[in-house]
């Protein structure tokens, strides 16, 4: 219940950040974490089971009351009566008949049932209730950390794109700069039509590949704009940068990751839940004792007494009290059934926390250790990137002077764009991998 007033306040706080959005044309990471923690159907619908579980837990002690029930009836007839009388010493014999007898009859109780002993099953419900009020909250945030990482990889793709079409730009604007110079030597008669030709051919398709870039930005946008609430077709911009955490260790990532992982901590709370089932189920072993009570009003009033024995007005009143038994001797031996199977819930249960468990552990190291090749991978490209931008200039310059032919220009710009999308693949799957990683530790939300 304290993660939900939590989550409730980031909510508050989300539409004040929300708010500029609209007028800025642009948002940020923050903001589009808020956005889908207010707006996200899959936290919607999760928040909505944890609620259902803490209003069952709200209503636990109701079963220790007893159960007290009033019923009330009234009835009026209109009959038409014939008796027959044998007469006695041999007399022969005699009837009365009655026409449209009126009778009203009138009842009303309240009963009351309290089990006083069960085998202590209703003790074993409400703790059961309590801790299906808290795999409600593990499951919201469970989802809370699996949305945000989706968000995080979401948004940041943009910015993958973004970059990427920031690149496309640049190799436009070189191949402009070669169709400029190839016209110009062709017009001095110190090119080749080919040549100019092949820069043209180059700028139309770095022209084409932005065409490209633009949709796939819309597109990415409008899923990231499903994922956070968003209207399709909403625009706005995103950061040009992608932040990177270089410092994680797998020591910290890995060390009792059991009691922090979202995933873990609520196959283990699903447990507990499946020994609290057995209890109850071991509970039925038992007797049940139960005190029952009851008042009781009866009232008959009769027209006309047909009979000379039945009375005209007849009522009845009163309290009574008393203990009951139950003692289950032989069902078909369904007790046992259930208990057994309440004990192999518990070992499916636990299966599934051991697989759990081993899934996390494999994806922490290979996590880490992608998450170590792309650090290396980036510092890499990052010193590469410097050397293809040298290298596109210095053969623009000599192809300007015409000591280099148009294939040596052309070679530097593809290197060039191989080299941008290394360095920006290697920023994006970095992030990936440090956001796999918190959220496999369950760091990503604190």
């Amino acid at each position: 219940m304290h993660f939900i007033m939590r989550s409730l306040l980031v909510f508050v706080f989300s539409l004040t950040l929300l708010t500029p959005v609209l007028a800025q044309d642009s948002l940020t990471l923050e903001q589009a974490i808020m956005a889908a923690l207010k707006n996200n159907y899959d936290i919607l619908l999760t928040r909505n089971d944890s609620a259902s579980y803490a209003l069952d837990n709200s209503y636990a002690w109701a079963a220790f009351l007893p159960q007290l029930n009033g019923t009330a009836s009234t009835t009026w007839n209109r009959n038409n009566q014939q008796l027959k009388f044998s007469k006695r010493n041999g007399g022969g014999d005699s009837s009365v008949t009655r026409d449209a007898v009126k009778t009203h009859n009138t009842n009303y109780a309240l009963n009351l049932n309290w089990t006083l002993f069960d085998g202590l099953k209703m003790f074993a419900t409400r703790n059961k209730l309590e801790e299906l009020e808290k795999l409600g909250e593990l499951g919201v945030k469970t989802q809370v950390v699996n949305t945000v990482a989706s968000v995080v990889n979401g948004y940041y793709i943009i910015v993958r794109q973004k970059q990427q079409l920031k690149a496309i730009e640049e190799q436009i604007s070189i191949n402009e700069e070669r169709v400029k110079l190839a016209d110009k030597k062709l017009s001095v008669g110190l090119g080749s039509k080919p040549e100019l030709l092949q820069a043209r051919v180059d700028l139309n398709a770095q022209k084409a590949a932005q065409l490209t870039q633009l949709t796939l930005i819309n597109q990415l946008r409008d899923r990231l704009n499903q994922l956070i609430g968003f209207r399709t077709g909403a625009t706005y911009d995103v950061s040009d940068s992608i932040p990177l955490n270089t410092t994680l260790q797998f020591g910290e990532l890995a060390n009792k990751f059991e009691e922090t992982n979202p995933s873990l901590l609520f196959a283990k709370k699903n447990i507990d839940i499946a020994r609290i089932t057995l209890r109850e189920r071991k509970a039925d072993l038992f007797p049940i004792l139960s005190f029952n009570s009851a008042y009781n009003f009866t009232q008959s009033d009769n027209s006309v007494a047909v009979n000379i024995n039945q009375p005209f007005f007849n009522r009845n009143k009163g309290f009574n009290y008393g203990f009951g038994l139950n003692v289950p001797i032989l069902n078909g031996f369904n007790t046992k059934r259930l208990i057994k199977q309440a004990e192999l819930d518990i070992r499916y249960q636990q299966l599934v926390y051991a697989n759990q468990r081993s899934q996390i552990d494999v994806g922490l190291s290979n996590s880490f250790k992608d998450y170590e090749l792309q650090k290396r991978l980036l510092a890499l490209e990052e010193d590469n990137i410097a050397l293809a931008k040298e290298n596109v200039m210095i053969a623009l310059e000599r192809f300007r002077q015409g000591v280099s032919t148009f294939l040596e220009l052309r070679e530097a710009q593809i290197s060039l764009q191989d080299a941008y999308n290394r360095l920006i693949a290697a920023r994006y799957n970095t992030k990936l991998a440090e956001t796999e990683l918190l959220r496999l530790k369950g760091d990503l939300v604190k």
